[in-house]
């Protein structure tokens, strides 16, 4: 038998690797965490809202990982028209702003509690298959040197190695990743109680502006363009909305990147190789946001880690658990999602100023988001019949 340096080594220390990390190891595998960049949860690239009730079900949540507990979100169509929803209602990215930096950093020493190592500022270089495991070449600071484990779960975002290396069709078409770019903002007026979403071309072609409270004069205000939507960088539209809404306020902090809005692949496995997360495709394509799937998926892998070592088993075959696992939780809502997006990016803002005044009278305290579409479709058959399976 060959010797392993490791049972599971995990790329990546976002919440997803962080999570699969926690779960493999308080089940008692030997577990490796490598984190490329210096600082596990910086810099902050996404918007920091999770919904209370993902959050809830894993942890016991600590003050200090909360910059703000909102109630709902506001939604903004172009011509001003707001419809109010529960956070419930609103999806997974409502309910609590984090502080990413500080839960980031929590949930990764939850894993080196549970008895992970953790490396940072270590890149993973390479990766090839032995004859019984993996062996994972590594880099850090300077150092070369290759580790040899069972299984590797790749959280190394979307533009993962990993999963390159694994031969896992993760393709990401040109329309199909939103361009983004967020400020941290200080001194802008708004409902500290509520997220804020403005959608259509006029604000953000092919996806929307958020604001997401950090405080009572602070928020994460940012935007998500598709590429094939625009000529014009998401910078440039952001400006432009800030300039009009927000112009006394300042920015102190900017960060940029890539949000995959695939909707689900058909796999997230290979022999000896799990991702999650952006690795995995598992943001929402309606809302871009993936910190909860990414901590579901994360303890999923971890789970059938654990499995796969009582097991013997690290086939492909045997590591599909994974894939139902996460396909049976939140799968068929990125199916679903994936769906609406598509009907959402052919709607000019004249349709969408219909469909939102169209539902504007409802009271979204007492109606779900079924019924919600129901009655939306209802109202609207010429333009959403071809969704009514989803819901009816």
């Amino acid at each position: 038998m060959q010797d392993y340096d490791y049972d599971v080594i995990i790329v990546g220390a976002g919440p997803g690797g962080s999570m699969a990390a926690k779960t493999a190891a308080e089940a008692g595998l030997d577990v490796l965490l490598i984190e490329k960049r210096q600082e596990i949860g910086a810099p902050v690239r996404c918007a920091e809202g999770v919904s209370r009730e993902v959050l809830e079900e894993f942890f016991e949540i600590e003050k200090s990982w909360i910059a703000k507990e909102v109630v709902g979100a506001i939604i903004y169509s172009p011509d001003g028209t707001q419809i109010k929803m529960t956070a419930k209602m609103a999806g997974n990215e409502v309910g609590f702003v984090l502080e990413r930096k500080i839960f980031d950093r929590a949930l990764a020493r939850m894993a080196a509690r549970a008895g992970a190592d953790v490396l940072v500022k270590t890149t993973a270089t390479s990766m090839k298959r032995s004859e019984n495991g993996v062996e994972v070449e590594l880099r850090r600071m300077g150092e070369r040197f290759s580790m040899k484990s069972k299984l590797v779960i790749g959280a190394d975002g979307v533009e993962s190695r990993v999963g390159k290396w694994a031969g896992i069709d993760t393709t990401v078409k040109i329309g199909e990743i939103e361009s983004c770019v967020q400020y941290l903002m200080t001194g802008i007026e708004f409902d500290a109680d509520y997220t804020h979403f403005w959608l259509g071309n006029r604000y953000a072609p092919g996806g929307y502006i958020w604001l997401f409270p950090k405080g009572e004069n602070t928020a994460n205000v940012g935007i998500g363009v598709l590429p094939t939507k625009t000529k014009k960088g998401p910078k440039s539209h952001l400006d432009k909305f800030i300039e009009e809404r927000y112009p006394e306020g300042e920015i102190i902090e900017v960060v940029a990147g890539g949000v995959p809005v695939t909707g689900p692949i058909e796999t997230a496995v290979a022999d000896n190789v799990m991702l999650v997360g952006d690795a995995a495709r598992h943001a929402d394509p309606m809302t871009g946001g993936g910190i909860a799937n990414a901590i579901k998926g994360g303890y999923f892998a971890g789970k059938v880690a654990k499995e796969a070592i009582d097991a013997n088993d690290f086939s492909k075959e045997f590591l599909r658990r994974y894939d139902e696992m996460w396909k049976n939780d939140f799968g068929e809502t990125l199916r679903r999602n994936k769906i609406i997006q598509k009907k959402m990016l052919k709607m000019d803002d004249e349709t969408i100023n219909k469909l939102m005044k169209s539902i504007s009278g409802y009271d979204l305290e007492q109606i779900s988001f079924r019924r919600l579409m129901i009655e939306m479709i209802k109202k609207n058959p010429r333009l959403l019949w071809d969704l009514r399976d989803l819901f009816f």
